[in-house]
């Protein structure tokens, strides 16, 4: 049996993709399988990954008439009989999109050749292409319910089957992980990140209100600042009276989430699915870029009582300040936050693909 799967360039779309792949081969060795990328993404070109890989010219394409734009319509043509090729050479038995751009082609000319086709949506809220692509999909995958409002002409074709997460992302005791990073066990952990690339916003206003309270609280960081800001906010945590682990990425993120008390992130769908796993308090700070989406996705937990949602626009020192003394000086608020966690049903996401797509190729 051989299974296609196609994916957008950031990290929420692929790290799903992914973890589905290796699931799949864990389960049933003798599949095949090929993930679709554009040549935009770096991920995967340095990484040992579950499954052969194609890459594909298509680019974001926006409707307006520029010279980057003329371009983008070229490559999305170009990039579109890429996949058309892949697919008749590759002779896939499903196909299945983790959404963008990029997928649009390939589930569309996957239906002309009569293979059936599976989306997986990430978000709460469905982005452009999968909302397009539903009326050619033969299955609709969601990772919340709350998603099924948005496919109310295709309720027959949707299955709840959770957002796939890294399979290395493992529940470890706190002490192990607190001793990873060299941090106390005595202290407040605090946790901040802004997706795959890192946020400047939340960089910047998060260390200027550490430099502001740094020996005031008694609590430690671990900071996940991107490569961009890495070099940038090295220099300003070095003598410090507050620990700070400062990395541009870490790959271990099992240690990070089962070391920290708090998060304070972006609210993207594949971090938004971790803190669901490893059941964090969360101050959650959308994207104003992405903001429907992010912000749909931090109410899920602010509306079951995980989490409290700052805006970018109103995100300040004096605000992130006030955000972590009330949550160290209110353990019980923290203990019922991480208590209220208990309300998600979390499925086996990875292994419900799999399913799924074993089914269609049935």
């Amino acid at each position: 049996m051989r299974v296609l799967a196609a994916s957008g360039p950031s990290g929420g779309h692929i790290f799903p993709a992914l973890s589905f792949l290796s699931e799949l081969k864990a389960e049933h060795q003798n599949i095949e399988t090929l993930l679709i990328l554009p040549k935009t993404c770096v991920i995967g070109k340095e990484e040992k990954l579950p499954c052969k890989l194609k890459y594909v010219s298509i680019s974001g394409l926006k409707f307006k008439l520029n010279s980057k734009n003329i371009l983008a319509a070229f490559n999305f043509l170009k990039g579109s009989l890429q996949s058309l090729f892949i697919l008749i050479d590759f002779r896939p038995d499903v196909v299945i999109g983790f959404g963008s751009l990029s997928c649009v082609p390939v589930i569309i000319f996957a239906r002309l050749l009569r293979i059936n086709t599976l989306i997986h949506e990430q978000n709460v809220i469905p982005g452009r292409a999968n909302m397009f692509l539903a009326m050619f999909a033969d299955r609709i995958a969601i990772s919340f319910p709350k998603t099924r409002d948005y496919f109310r002409r295709h309720c027959k074709k949707i299955a709840y089957a959770g957002n796939p997460i890294r399979p290395e992302l493992t529940r470890m005791d706190k002490p192990e992980a607190l001793n990873f990073f060299g941090l106390s066990n005595d202290k407040f952990t605090i946790l901040v990140m802004g997706g795959s690339q890192g946020s400047h916003r939340i960089n910047l206003e998060f260390q200027k209100t550490i430099l502001g309270i740094s020996g005031e609280l008694g609590f430690q960081v671990i900071h996940l600042s991107g490569s961009r800001d890495y070099s940038f906010l090295k220099p300003r945590y070095n003598g410090l009276n507050t620990q700070v682990r400062l990395f541009d990425f870490l790959k271990p993120m099992h240690y990070a989430y089962s070391a920290a008390d708090l998060v304070i992130s972006r609210a993207g769908a594949t971090t938004i699915s971790e803190i669901i796993f490893f059941g964090l308090p969360a101050i959650l700070i959308p994207y104003p870029y992405a903001w429907a989406h992010q912000f749909a996705n931090a109410r899920i937990l602010e509306e079951n009582g995980c989490a409290v949602i700052i805006r970018d626009e109103e995100l300040s020192t004096g605000r992130l300040k006030s955000g972590i003394e009330y949550f160290m000086s209110h353990p019980d608020k923290m203990k019922n936050m991480r208590l209220a966690y208990r309300d998600f049903i979390i499925p086996d996401s990875s292994r419900e693909l799999a399913r799924e797509v074993i089914a269609l190729a049935s």
